[in-house]
């Protein structure tokens, strides 16, 4: 039977899950509410929703489903809204938060004793890209979509959001909405607190080392790539999270603490330790075996400093769907760079890896 999907905020993420919707389920009407009429305007072009509205009580009521993929403050004044509307018997509601437990904590305040089922959710993807208009079906293939169920998760809520969003092609795991946030702050939260940190210090510290500017590569390159976040996403998070992440910036300072402690001795033993359990720590996490939060596809191939090298592999990747690719070194005579190519899927990293090793000389790694 046909449902009637009503989804508030057409940004990047709302209007890509409307996208996956579609795909599995055409027969369902999906209304979208947004403040700005820009999204508005492109997601009804596109055919990502059917309806759109930038009152966002005058749609909840058709709902059998509410999914509300806001900032975490807004989200929240949205379920207080929602419980004192003239909502369908039974209706699912759920949200897209980073942070779980202040947004599974007020549903189950506000809904409380109302005929709704509500869940927690995070589907963890993005992009640098922004809004409607970079929609992509395909943003949370191979992603992790999390449900953190509350009291208001009745038996079979969970069967039909994971039927509903099928068409995302993710992977559905559940956990406690305060485990959630414990697990995000250290493996996404905190990291990002440290890019600004970093890119803070080298800012500050190139104004009388003027060198420094150009040359940071490689791995402060990576290191600092999520500084170029958004700020008031982050700022929403980090408050929304205080405790635990104070908690990860503490634990970080006595481990600064450590290894500095270390150099001072000169303890060359406990220094060689220190790098060298982080190496294998990192190669025995799920971020070699497909479970990380990109959840991408990565092959590396040794490239000479020759002409249009570059261009020869991505003429052979023709047709490919890429994510990402980057140099990790500089080319420079006599020296091979790494160029990073990363993937989607299984698929089109075997056929990338078979294309480039058939036809040039380069040696390729797989991880």
């Amino acid at each position: 039977m046909a449902k009637t999907i009503y989804i508030a905020g057409l940004g990047l993420i709302g209007a890509s899950m409307a996208l996956g919707i579609k795909r599995d389920h055409p027969d369902y009407e999906i209304l979208g509410y947004n403040r700005s009429q820009a999204s508005r305007d492109i997601a009804l072009k596109e055919g990502m929703i059917d309806r759109a509205t930038d009152d966002f009580a005058s749609f909840a009521p058709l709902a059998d489903i509410i999914i509300l993929s806001l900032p975490i403050k807004q989200t929240i004044a949205f379920i207080k809204e929602l419980a004192n509307l003239d909502l369908k018997e039974g209706v699912i509601i759920s949200d897209a938060g980073s942070t779980k437990s202040a947004i599974v904590d007020a549903a189950e305040q506000y809904l409380a004793g109302k005929s709704v089922r509500f869940v927690g959710a995070h589907p963890m993807a993005g992009s640098h890209k922004t809004g409607a208009a970079s929609a992509d079906v395909n943003l949370f293939e191979n992603a992790y979509y999390i449900f953190t169920p509350s009291r208001l998760t009745s038996p079979g809520t969970l069967e039909e959001m994971k039927d509903l969003l099928s068409g995302l092609h993710a992977r559905f795991i559940e956990i406690d909405a305060k485990e959630h946030d414990r697990v995000t702050s250290q493996i996404s939260h905190f990291p990002h607190i440290l890019a600004s940190s970093l890119m803070e210090q080298t800012a500050i510290y190139a104004q009388e080392h003027e060198m420094a500017r150009r040359f940071a590569a490689g791995g402060f390159r990576d290191m600092t790539r999520i500084a170029e976040s958004e700020p008031g996403m982050w700022t929403s998070i980090l408050l929304s999270n205080r405790e635990t992440i104070l908690d990860r910036i503490e634990d970080f300072k006595e481990r600064l603490d450590e290894i500095g402690q270390a150099i001072s001795k000169g303890d060359e033993n406990q220094i060689w330790n220190f790098f060298n359990q982080a190496r294998e720590q990192r190669q025995a996490m799920e971020i070699h075996k497909r479970g990380g939060v990109d959840s991408s596809y990565d092959l590396y191939v040794d490239v000479p400093d020759e002409e249009d090298v570059i261009l020869r592999i991505l003429e052979l990747l023709r047709g490919t769907s890429l994510v990402n690719i980057h140099i990790n070194e500089e080319n420079r005579e006599d020296i091979h760079g790494i160029l990073q190519i990363s993937f989607k899927n299984a698929q089109d990293l075997e056929r990338a890896e078979h294309l480039i090793t058939e036809n040039t000389d380069y040696t390729v790694v797989v991880k």
